[in-house]
């Protein structure tokens, strides 16, 4: 009697085991493919917007939006403050790591090395107020006028990108070579997405 309420209760806990590897399994191929879809939902807004500079004129616009937002907010709203700075770290850091790992790479690439190095030492200085905002109590007095100033500094990066060296680049650049960046470009952004 012992023997056999101990082979039940062995094939008992390989049933259990086996249902909760299942049951992990499951879980895992969810989470990742749950991964993939926001992944893709991030980063579609700029592999719909078209090629590799109109893509990042639209995260210009995107991430303004952010600023505007921002800029609406009251001394009072500390936690809405924060949320928003969240999403606008976010959005420029993911910006940046595709310029800098593949538009600034190539614009050195043809011969625009000293714009690129440029446009690559402003992103320090994106960092450097991404940096204090955060430092910065959400309902400090000081804390808008320093957004206004960042937006100030952000724009002009953003004309000088728009209307200068991009313009420049895409005129090197053969139409297989802007598919190129193009392709590249939303791969680097994926893997922050």
């Amino acid at each position: 009697m012992a023997t056999q309420t101990k082979q039940r209760s062995a094939a008992g806990e390989s049933y259990t085991g086996t249902a909760v590897a299942i049951g992990a399994g499951v879980g895992l191929v969810a989470g990742l493919l749950a991964n993939v879809a926001r992944k893709a939902a991030v980063q579609s807004p700029t592999m719909l917007a078209g090629e590799w500079d109109a893509a990042l004129a639209t995260e210009h616009k995107m991430a303004l939006g952010i600023f505007d937002l921002l800029e609406k907010t009251t001394d009072a709203q500390a936690g809405r403050r924060s949320f928003l700075l969240m999403q606008l770290k976010h959005a420029l850091g993911k910006h940046a790591f595709q310029e800098e790992n593949t538009v600034y790479a190539m614009m050195r690439d043809k011969g625009i090395a000293e714009g690129a190095d440029h446009l690559n030492h402003e992103h320090g200085y994106v960092k450097q107020y991404l940096f204090d905002l955060t430092e910065m109590s959400r309902g400090d007095a000081r804390w808008l006028p320093k957004l206004a100033e960042f937006r100030t500094m952000i724009e002009g990066h953003m004309r000088e990108e728009e209307q200068d060296l991009f313009p420049r680049m895409r005129g090197l650049l053969s139409d297989a070579e802007n598919k190129h960046l193009t392709v590249q470009m939303n791969k680097e952004g994926l893997k922050l997405a």
